[in-house]
């Protein structure tokens, strides 16, 4: 099974409740960080790594001799990523998706491709819980080639905590679709609220189940409660605003370690998650 931790914001505490639930999960588990702008569940899971693979994309490259000029390329790339100027064909790395489509257009066969590095996936291991990150490399924008990298190499025969990126874009989409339940993250402030919104929305087109989380809870109103219960959403698990879990983020350490009172409460939304997944249950009405 693979649960996916999501949140319409970044901040809401999202990498503390994947970090925290792969922790105290039963048997094999692996957690997955395709939070790939910026991964941080390592300094937390603090995990020995041990391999590391390369990841790129195939952009074009242009034979000046071979290419006549006519500007098909530039016209059926959607990504802007190649132009031509004055019978000159121009590529932008930066901006290619590595569909192909430019090669396959080319009437002078005068495009081939070359890999263009945009990350790099590490694997390894923190006591029962296998580690898999992937890492973008400065300046590259394309992050869902990367995760779809990380996704390639989990084990699927065991439970997969998967650490999405925050917001509705396309990378949150690369990382969560294929998952059998997601976790949706947030606060009870205004901004929490409405990018919930956003994301429950974003879960509901892929027909994913989903429940919420609401960390720091006692800081706001009852918005979200209120809204959960309104359109049906499932409310997982309550984390208050506990001085205790700021300190122990602030210095990479783990919740239920820090502060083990806690414990329960995760173990609690681990049991939680899986009675959505087991027969006896519809999981499709967690989506509802």
């Amino acid at each position: 099974m693979i649960v996916a931790i999501a949140s319409g914001k970044g901040g809401t505490g999202k990498t503390t409740v994947a970090v925290n639930l792969a922790a105290v999960m039963e048997g094999p588990v692996t957690y997955a960080d395709c939070d790939v702008e910026e991964p941080n569940g390592h300094i937390f899971l603090k995990p020995a790594l041990n391999s590391n693979k390369t990841v790129g994309i195939p952009v074009p490259v242009v034979d000046t001799e071979r290419c006549v000029g006519c500007g098909r390329c530039a016209e059926v790339c959607r990504f802007n990523a190649i132009a031509c100027v004055r019978e000159k064909v121009l590529v932008f790395s930066e901006l290619c998706h590595g569909c192909g489509g430019c090669v396959f257009a080319c009437p002078a066969k005068a495009i081939s491709e070359k890999k263009h590095t945009i990350g790099v996936v590490e694997t390894g291991y923190s006591n029962h819980v296998s580690f898999v990150q992937g890492c973008l490399r400065v300046g590259a924008a394309m992050s869902p080639p990367l995760i779809r990298a990380v996704k390639e190499v989990l084990n699927t025969g065991e439970w997969v905590i998967l650490d999405a990126p925050p917001g509705t874009s396309c990378p949150v989409i690369a990382a969560v679709k294929g998952s059998d339940f997601v976790v949706l993250v947030t606060e009870p402030t205004p901004f929490g609220l409405h990018d919930l919104k956003l994301a429950v929305e974003t879960v509901r087109q892929l027909g994913i189940p989903f429940g919420v989380v609401i960390n720091r809870c006692d800081i706001g109103d009852q918005q979200v409660p209120e809204y959960c219960h309104r359109e049906s959403i499932p409310l997982l698990l309550e984390i208050p605003h506990e001085r205790r879990i700021a300190e122990a983020y602030s210095r990479g350490e783990m919740v239920v370690d820090a502060v083990p009172e806690f414990k329960d409460s995760f173990i609690q939304l681990d049991r939680c998650i899986r009675s959505f997944l087991t027969p006896q249950n519809d999981p499709e009405g967690a989506s509802q």
